[in-house]
């Protein structure tokens, strides 16, 4: 079968799968948005390349399947970057496909020209420019394969434009599939025995190779073995939050009474997860002396940060169904759950007459387990890490990376793959005018998204970060922001401010009953830095 290079891309994506791409268009791939009209798959146009690549890889999250971003050449696929690094430190699968110059320009610094190996090498798992467009199937596929395969993570296509255009024959692979093989039983037997005569056992979950079926076989797993778990920064969704066996999570502003935990155990299951620097609180977690048992699906990844007396390469799901542990702790367990419902509770002092406990106790009040909760980065987040209660796989959308701007170019990609759920993002003042633009994505693509943007004018993160280092020697920290609610109603959606605790609820119910995107305006007080202390509290210390 003859067709173009641009039309054998567009049909090896469908037979992967994919139902849906995201892009900013460009001159330099013009075959393919060409392609892509012809086709089932749907196109969402972003308004900035890293915007776009955010969305693709929020959905490679809520998929499991690589999330698929265009852009062009240059200035477009160095914009991309930032959703490619989001991809590569979550290990979410992504496959960003960018033009480039004609094949006769190359290494000439044609225009937008760019080395794509050398920018996207440190942070993609393989980068390929495709010269011949025979070869158009063969290294999509190849790109499917490796962003699935071991540690999930992105990989980069470059497309230069002159080929394109040219004929095609090769025919599409077939779809991509990464085998869930076994652990060694040796090493279950050691597990199970080591798991069965600890007495403060602790397993920590995390990573990105999880579906919902693993997260129901983990909370069997919990139960049947006797252990309690913890999650760690930012994938609290793989473990019931109301589950008696859950203890909280282990991240940014960590419950002192789980740090004596992690400190105390006498074995700490690290289960898909690295346990890189926000977990291990700067890596000094685990202490030393304790005994680590790491099962990653990666065997380059094994220990890899920390050392561990058993390592075992299994994706969490087969590991979990190769297990015959049995034990329990009724007392240590109830302890541990009791301490988060504790270091949890609502309602929380905070300065203010709008506060961040109230929006938080509203969403909890409204018991829906199938809400979405996306985010970006900054301290409004601890919020939603200590008092929002997970319950289901999938409603958590957040990049471990601590990436800015993400929260609303996730929480599009949401709505958009799961249409009947709520789905709410928050974003501080300065996250959220790192991407805003997006509410412009969100109307055009009938994405009626919540966004909660915590305005208290300021870089907030930066500033506690300040007050702790220079305190009173406040610099290029302050925010003078706009009329948000003004920006929400001219890009097409609702908008609303809110100064006061009793306003919320119902200026959220609605949010929620607007045929549109909706954005709150919350007015929150500079004060009220972290759920743990002031802003005046940090400069005083």
């Amino acid at each position: 079968m003859t067709r173009t290079a641009a039309a054998a891309l567009v049909e090896t994506l469908e037979n992967q799968g994919v139902d849906r791409v995201f892009c900013v268009p460009g001159e330099s791939y013009l075959d393919v948005l060409d392609a892509l009209r012809d086709s089932s798959i749907e196109t969402v146009v972003a308004r900035h390349e890293g915007a776009a690549a955010m969305m693709a890889e929020a959905d490679g999250k809520l998929t499991g399947r690589p999330g698929i971003v265009f852009v062009t050449r240059g200035p477009g696929a160095t914009n991309a970057s930032s959703g490619v690094h989001v991809a590569h430190q979550d290990s979410t699968p992504l496959i960003l496909f960018a033009g480039q110059v004609a094949r006769n320009a190359k290494g000439r610094d044609a225009f937008q020209e760019l080395d794509f190996p050398a920018f996207f090498g440190g942070m993609a798992k393989s980068v390929v420019e495709v010269t011949d467009a025979q070869r158009i199937p063969r290294e999509v596929a190849g790109a499917f394969r490796i962003a699935l395969s071991d540690r999930p993570g992105p990989t980069v296509i470059s497309l230069p434009e002159d080929m394109l255009g040219e004929a095609c024959t090769a025919p599409c692979p077939a779809r991509v599939e990464v085998r869930d093989d076994p652990p060694k039983d040796n090493l279950m037997r050691e597990l199970d025995a080591r798991l069965e005569a600890a007495r403060r056992p602790l397993v920590v979950v995390g990573g990105s190779l999880w579906r919902a079926p693993d997260t129901r076989a983990l909370a069997v797993f919990a139960e049947t073995a006797g252990v309690p778990v913890a999650c760690v920064f930012r994938r609290q969704q793989l473990f019931d939050h109301a589950h008696p066996h859950y203890a909280g999570d282990i991240g940014i502003g960590l419950n002192p009474a789980l740090r004596r935990a992690v400190e105390e155990t006498d074995l700490l299951a690290l289960l898909g997860t690295r346990f890189s620097e926000i977990p291990s609180q700067s890596y000094t977690l685990p202490c030393p002396g304790t005994p680590v048992v790491h099962v990653h699906p990666d065997s380059r990844e094994l220990q890899r940060v920390h050392p561990a007396e058993l390592a075992i390469q299994a994706r969490p799901g087969a590991f979990i169904a190769a297990s015959g542990a049995r034990g329990t702790r009724t007392a240590y367990i109830e302890a541990l759950h009791t301490n988060y419902l504790d270091w949890s509770k609502l309602p929380h002092p905070s300065p203010g007459a709008l506060t961040m406990g109230q929006v938080m106790a509203t969403l909890r009040n409204l018991d829906d387990p199938e809400m979405i909760v996306t985010n970006g980065a900054g301290n409004y987040s601890a919020w939603i890490h200590r008092f929002h209660r997970f319950r289901r796989f999938g409603t958590q959308v957040a990049s471990t990376s601590g990436s800015m701007g993400y929260g609303l170019p996730a929480a599009i990609a949401a709505k958009l793959r799961r249409p009947e759920r709520t789905v709410v993002c928050f974003a501080g003042d300065g996250c959220f005018q790192m991407t805003g633009q997006e509410l412009a994505t969100a109307a055009q693509h009938d994405a009626h998204i919540i966004v909660l943007v915590a305005d208290n004018g300021m870089y907030g993160t930066i500033r506690a970060h300040q007050e702790r280092s220079f305190p009173g020697r406040v610099h290029a920290t302050s925010l003078a922001n706009p009329d948000f609610t003004a920006l929400a109603r001219a890009c097409g959606g609702y908008g609303e401010r809110v100064e006061h605790d009793r306003d919320f609820p119902a200026a959220f119910a609605r949010a929620r009953e607007a045929d549109a995107p909706a954005l709150l305006h919350l007015a929150i007080d500079p004060e009220a830095i972290t759920p743990a202390t002031t802003l005046s509290g940090l400069r005083d210390r």
